[in-house]
């Protein structure tokens, strides 16, 4: 075998993101819209499905990682939606506040919020490119 064909990119498997408290952490990401592959608290990890895709994002308990706000820049994970305005809405009426006003892109409308921990996550959508987009 080549060096070329042993290193080759094939996707992503899962997101790791640190949290302080693994059950608040889980109530954070259901409320906004997550749901839960599985969760193996005696590990303090949790997966969260994103779509139809096997990897997810995984929640894993870092117990001195406590509430902060998040820092710029700091990395964030975009997700893509059918619509990021409607999304932002859906989030403020679970009581989930945004990291920022909706903006606008090259493909369309993002919107971010931040877990207690800081991390950022974007929802973001493909309105005015919907020939990328997952679904037309």
């Amino acid at each position: 075998m080549s060096d070329d064909e042993s290193y080759e990119l094939l996707g992503f498997d899962n997101v790791l993101l640190p949290v302080g408290d693994l059950g608040e952490a889980v109530d954070f990401y259901e409320r906004a819209g997550f749901a839960v592959a599985f969760r193996f608290d005696e590990a303090g990890i949790a997966l969260l499905k994103v779509g139809g895709e096997t990897p997810g994002i995984l929640l894993r308990a870092e117990e001195e990682f406590g509430h902060r706000p998040p820092t710029w820049p700091s990395p964030k994970v975009w997700l893509e939606v059918p619509n990021a305005k409607i999304a932002a809405q859906v989030l403020l009426g679970a009581g989930i506040a945004l990291h920022d006003e909706p903006f606008s892109g090259a493909t369309g409308w993002t919107v971010e919020v931040a877990d207690p921990w800081g991390n950022v996550i974007g929802l973001t959508d493909y309105t005015k490119r919907p020939e990328l987009a997952r679904r037309a």
